[in-house]
């Protein structure tokens, strides 16, 4: 089977965080988001893989390579062009990635998948191929069932009683939404559909290419299945999916590290005065950490490797990116950290009062210089 990854976006709702990494590369628990994506793909027997790529490239390639370690071939398909020896993004959408791969080489020649590469799902994918083939649909959308309240942030699926699409809607508002069900982001289709998509032009599958199937009256269709979906379309998205999945919300995803303690978990060669440090879990906290004693950390929590929090630093509900470096002055509650940036759950930038982020810096600045 084949399947082709969507990563080639600016993500531009997790900025600032995608100005240094593009959103597939984004950690949860510990590992890229699209990780799971792969490994969920290479568990269903899916093997060979194509991904489009535009905003920071390389961190993807090099990360990801030829696929082997996940027993899947990787194929990567660069959209943009070269200046100078930079090089420059220029995504073509979803469906218009779809179509460069197949002018390239002819890739799909089968039933084939599209997948979003910022989402997490535990879908049984053998079980929506099926449906797919028996529906005798041309093209085909897992969707999923929300709450009322929350088809405002997706493309709302209107189908009848046999599955069949019969309209969308654009993240409509509560009252005029006709469905609860959404678009995920999942499409299964048959070759034949990228005849439909127009040549080096950016064209999107939501907006461009499905509404063009309802128009042309092809078989077209919505299969619902039971499955997690965690989606990081925003910030407060992101800090919302790490605080369920640190919970073990999804079967399969487990805490790396060891266990210390109840719901308190470490990697390799951690600095912790346990005796002096307030530790609610659940906690995970990365190799060559330091805590230091006075520090008071709340869960769900994720620290990354190489961090250091001076005594009296305090961390509630929230996440810290590798070689974060806290003083004993500084305390996060519901927030992200990265480097010099400091968001809310919200993706508000948080500063300290009249000082900017004084309390936060690079923990192997710290080092370096004790080693002096």
């Amino acid at each position: 089977m084949k399947a082709m990854i969507l990563a080639a976006g600016k993500g531009t709702r997790v900025q600032p965080l995608t100005y240094e990494m593009p959103k597939p590369m984004i950690p949860v628990l510990g590992k890229p988001v699209m990780e799971y994506l792969i490994e969920q793909l290479a568990s269903h027997e899916f093997r060979d893989v194509m991904v489009n790529v535009s905003h920071l490239p390389k961190p993807i390639e090099t990360y990801f390579g030829d696929g082997r370690r996940w027993g899947i071939n990787i194929g990567y398909s660069f959209e943009g062009h070269v200046e100078k020896g930079r090089l420059f993004g220029e995504p073509l959408g979803s469906a218009g990635g779809i179509k460069r791969i197949q002018e390239f080489g002819g890739f799909f020649d089968d039933t084939f998948i599209v997948v979003c590469g910022d989402t997490i799902i535990d879908l049984d994918l053998t079980a929506a191929i099926r449906k797919h083939w028996q529906s005798g649909a041309k093209a085909s959308i897992v969707v999923k069932r929300v709450a009322k309240e929350r088809v405002v942030d997706y493309g709302v699926v209107v189908a009848d009683d046999t599955g069949a699409i019969t309209s969308f809607q654009e993240k409509p508002t509560v009252e005029e939404a006709k469905s609860t069900l959404v678009n995920t982001g999942i499409y299964i289709f048959e070759p034949e559909i990228i005849d439909l998509i127009p040549n080096q032009v950016v064209y999107d599958i939501g907006t461009d290419l499905l509404p063009d199937l309802l128009a042309r009256g092809l078989p077209f269709g919505a299969i619902e299945l039971p499955f997690r979906w965690v989606d990081i379309g925003r910030l407060s998205d992101y800090w919302q999916a790490n605080q369920q999945l640190m919970r073990g919300t999804i079967r399969g995803m487990t805490m790396p590290g060891v266990e210390v303690m109840p719901q308190v978990w470490t990697g390799l060669n951690v600095a912790i005065d346990w005796d002096d440090v307030l530790i609610e879990g659940p906690v995970y906290i990365g190799s060559n950490s330091r805590i230091e004693a006075g520090c008071e950390i709340q869960g769900p929590t994720w620290i990354s490797h190489g961090c250091y929090l001076q005594g009296g630093a305090k961390v509630h509900k929230s996440m810290l990116f590798e070689h974060t470096l806290m003083r004993s002055h500084g305390a996060v509650f519901e927030a992200v950290v990265f480097g010099r940036h400091c968001v809310d759950k919200e993706g508000r930038p948080v500063e300290s009062k009249g000082s900017g982020l004084d309390w936060v810096g690079d923990a192997r600045d710290k080092v370096l210089k004790s080693r002096k």
